[in-house]
């Protein structure tokens, strides 16, 4: 049996293209912070391991890479600080189908 996420689009994101919107998803998903349970390993188009942690919308998987800057930029999130920015910043992400960016 197939799961729902499987035809979800799959993006990685880096923790210096963070957009609020996926900020809001991750602090949703996890208000008390992710732990070592959450963390998803695989090895990139260049071979090197990329820990991230996941969230998805209706239409996109992302994953998030993991930092000590991501971790407290969760804490610290407060949702009022963001709210002038635009929800989807198209530069923001990561396509994996672009070389380098493959999950």
């Amino acid at each position: 049996m197939k799961n729902r996420n499987d035809n979800l689009k799959r993006v990685i994101v880096d923790f210096k293209k963070l957009t609020p919107e996926i900020l809001a998803l991750l602090v949703d998903k996890y208000p008390d912070g992710y732990d070592d349970d959450h963390v998803i390993a695989f090895k990139n188009a260049n071979n090197e391991w990329v820990e991230c942690v996941e969230v998805t919308t209706d239409t996109t998987k992302y994953l998030v890479k993991v930092s000590t800057k991501l971790e407290l930029t969760m804490e610290n999130y407060d949702e009022d600080d963001y709210e002038d920015f635009a929800d989807n910043d198209p530069e923001a992400i990561q396509d994996p189908n672009i070389e380098g960016n493959e999950l």
